[in-house]
């Protein structure tokens, strides 16, 4: 893997990626980020090297250098999922990617369903802590200790300094910022009733079918992270309605606005 990951780092330099500070990864319906860049390069996921190729079709599929918040960064228009046959060693790819291209910090957002019942559809929350139920890890591989330490610490993945600034942020700023624990589930199917009254039982406050992996990966590496989902839709078991894929990127779509606000003055306190 260690020699997949060099040949696309090297092509991207070739195509301008130069040293990036900070990874961002985009969920699903958060594009409006782009309106905020000065865009350096960009290169389509099917042209780099080793890359997976995007197939949800509300996922741009491009990898973006640019500048934001005086910061240089790269960013993922589009993820990768299980549920479209990928591996795990692909789905986190990227992330390798990123910090063979140097970033310091890794930004995450998704799209999530509130299984918290105090939390609403159209708001965000500050992950402080995951639970996996993915059925496997990104590190579970032969050769993994060339890429980092096989038994990483997970008892703080997400960093306590950015979340605590993150905090100040949405303060400043009169935004509803809740802070719980997101729950990754493979998917594509939503739950049912009894998947969400378990959910709630285990502790979990969202959930979604992405941004773990990434995340244990990132620790992996040794990269602080943060992370934020939209909450699209509101998991109550007790009178669930039917969710539809365009309710969910136009919700994604409404708060984005306060997210972009989150992630840019975030990266101007760093």
């Amino acid at each position: 893997m260690k020699e997949y990951i060099e040949t696309s780092a090297d092509f991207l330099r070739s195509r301008g990626f130069d040293a990036p500070e900070i990874g961002i990864i985009l969920g699903t319906g958060l594009g409006q980020i782009l309106d905020h860049l000065e865009i350096i390069a960009e290169v389509s996921y099917n042209h780099i090297p080793n890359f997976p190729t995007a197939t949800v079709e509300f996922h741009r599929g491009k990898l973006i250098y640019a500048e934001l918040s005086g910061k240089k960064v790269v960013l993922m228009q589009g993820r990768f999922h299980l549920y479209e046959g990928y591996s795990l060693a692909d789905v986190t790819f990227p992330v390798r990617v990123m910090h063979a291209l140097g970033i310091q910090r890794l930004f995450v957002s998704n799209a999530s369903g509130a299984i918290n019942l105090n939390f609403k559809k159209g708001e965000i929350m500050l992950i402080e802590d995951h639970i996996n139920l993915q059925g496997g890890s990104p590190l579970a591989f032969k050769g993994v200790e060339e890429l980092g330490e096989r038994f990483v610490d997970m008892s703080a993945p997400y960093n306590v300094d950015m979340n605590e600034k993150l905090e100040t942020i949405a303060r400043e700023h009169n935004i509803n910022l809740h802070k719980g624990v997101y729950v990754s589930v493979v998917g594509p199917q939503l739950e049912t009733r009894a998947e969400y009254r378990f959910l709630k039982i285990i502790g979990a406050d969202a959930v979604g079918m992405s941004t773990v992996p990434e995340v244990i990966v990132a620790n992996h590496l040794g990269i602080p992270v943060v992370a934020l989902s939209v909450l699209t839709d509101e998991c109550d078991p007790d009178n669930l309605k039917p969710v539809r894929i365009d309710d969910i990127l136009a919700m994604a779509a409404k708060a984005e606005p306060h997210m972009i606000k989150l992630f840019t003055e975030l990266i101007k306190s760093i």
